[in-house]
């Protein structure tokens, strides 16, 4: 199908009375819980992933795309009114957006918000459309050596761009590829490190896995050190609307920054967050208009440009994981949990083998962001009044709801135990400067790199040179060893820079040392 003859398959399943209710509700809810304090789009995605387990495919994976946009509106709301940021990429909105509430204009912050999310969800699902067929179609031309190496790439570009020290990062993606190898051998059936504990052979899955690390340890930080209840002011409702010029920024704004932000949503990393902070820059390098607040002093367009950038690469990271089936950022890792879990596989064959899913789900997003455009204007009250609950009465709540999800998932106590484990675990590694992310990242990407490698090494019956053979596999095999000595590289070449500067700096010195002693003579 062309992405017309898709886009009318998904809207006509999207568009069913059961679907288009959950479409709603997951833009809703992904926005009212977003509103919170602390409640980040992974980690409200994380928590949902047992509730929809009982749902059909489509329903709980069109229910888990709208909660994610909404996620990415609602985190917004918190950051303009009370500048707490639900998660890093929500930082830049708190700039301008903050500034604005500040000056009486929170209304005008959260229309230019919505308007820029809308502008930024739609270009980069158009750009979903354009590059998600085709890309999927020539990755079918991959084979294993292909995928694993780009799974490998992929892990250690993850490596090189984190924050933390290299030593902390080799530690968190070793504990995620450990974790892999727990169960059956896939190829031979033999257990491997299950400890005699029998319900260990079905393996770790990676859903509970996730819950804990990123949901459960999430709620155990808030319950932990509790912000408590936050008084907010309710804008207005005829605070809301911008004037006809500011209407003009926010529309230039949200068509420049919109593009961006989906390439770099691409990328491997925190590239949501990176896309906010260089539209914010854009904006920030922009000649300033007379008559128009500076960039910094509550500026509308910095509000809607870094919005906009935000959800266009929400978009971009949906590309690599439906169409490649590996994901690149952790909430796209929790979506790869929550197709695992419905039976999907993302990848090449996604879309063809599941056309239902995909199309109705590019559809139910479409349904959510005119929602959330519409909608949300006159329920910002009530988003402002969702602020001030406590957040340890939703989090006790909430965790109960979680042990009962973990024991559905496959009936089963280990995955209970996995879970609070896990969550402990990812409590522990946020004190202790680890990151959770890494591990997240490694349990997904471990399967991918070791069912790959080995399918490779057996039908090249055991020749290594499989994985470096082919123009695709040679380009990726280089930029590995690139990736891997590039600060050896770096140092050698700040030295041959630094010597000659040296050396010519040496040579100045001397000659300024004689000239005194010639001028003598």
């Amino acid at each position: 199908m062309n992405p017309l003859q898709g886009l009318q398959y998904g809207f006509g399943i999207a568009l069913t009375p059961e679907n288009l209710i959950v479409a709603l509700a997951g833009s809703l809810l992904g926005t009212a819980l977003a509103v919170l304090p602390g409640m980040g789009p992974t980690l409200i995605i994380a928590l949902l992933l047992a509730p929809t387990a009982g749902l059909p495919p489509e329903t709980a994976l069109i229910m888990l795309g709208a909660v994610y946009y909404g996620c990415q509106y609602g985190a917004s709301i918190t950051a303009i009114l009370v500048n707490v940021p639900a998660e890093a990429q929500s930082v830049v909105m708190g700039y301008d957006g903050h500034q604005m509430a500040l000056k009486g204009r929170a209304g005008k912050a959260l229309s230019a918000s919505a308007l820029g999310s809308f502008m930024g969800s739609t270009i980069g699902l158009i750009g979903l459309l354009l590059l998600a067929i085709p890309l999927s179609k020539a990755a079918l031309t991959f084979g294993p050596p292909q995928f694993c190496g780009i799974a490998v790439v992929g892990l250690v570009l993850l490596l090189r761009i984190s924050t933390l020290p290299v030593r902390k990062g080799i530690v968190c993606m070793l504990f995620g590829l450990g974790l892999t190898t727990i169960g059956l051998d896939p190829i031979t059936g033999q257990p491997r490190l299950t400890f005699g504990i029998q319900p260990l052979g079905l393996g770790i899955s990676v859903v509970p896995v996730v819950m804990g690390l990123i949901g459960f340890a999430g709620l155990l930080e808030m319950i932990i050190r509790p912000s408590g209840a936050m008084a907010v002011k309710s804008p207005s409702f005829r605070s809301l609307f911008p004037s006809r010029s500011e209407w003009g920024e926010v529309v230039a704004s949200g068509f420049r920054n919109s593009p961006l932000g989906f390439i770099l949503g691409m990328l491997p990393g925190p590239t949501v967050t990176i896309a906010t902070f260089v539209a914010y820059r854009f904006e920030q390098l922009l000649p300033h208009r007379k008559g128009r607040v500076k960039v910094g002093e509550g500026a509308i367009r910095a509000v809607a440009g870094p919005k906009a950038a935000d959800d266009a690469a929400v978009s971009g990271n949906l590309v690599p994981l439906l169409a490649l089936g590996i994901p690149f950022s952790p909430v796209t890792a929790v979506l790869f949990a929550g197709l695992v879990l419905h039976g999907v596989e993302p990848g090449p064959l996604f879309i063809s083998a599941h056309p239902n899913i995909f199309w109705s789900l590019i559809a139910a997003m479409v349904i959510g962001n005119v929602a959330l455009l519409v909608l949300n204007f006159p329920l910002v009250g009530l988003w402002t009044w969702l602020v001030r609950i406590p957040q340890w009465l939703l989090c006790s709540a909430i965790i109960v709801l979680m042990l009962i999800g973990a024991f559905g998932l496959r009936n089963s106590l280990v995955d209970v135990y996995v879970m609070v484990g896990m969550g402990v675990l990812g409590y522990a590694m946020n004190r202790w400067g680890f990151d959770r992310t890494l591990v997240i990242l490694g349990v997904v990407l471990g399967t991918v790199i070791e069912d790959n490698m080995r399918e490779a090494l057996q039908a090249s019956v055991g020749n290594v040179t499989t994985f470096v053979s082919g123009p695709i596999s040679g380009t990726l095999t280089a930029v590995l060893v690139l990736l891997i000595f590039w600060p050896l590289l770096r140092r050698l070449l700040m030295h041959r820079v630094r010597r000659p500067a040296a050396v010519s700096a040496s040579g100045d010195v001397a000659a300024s040392v004689e000239e005194p002693d010639l001028r003598g003579k």
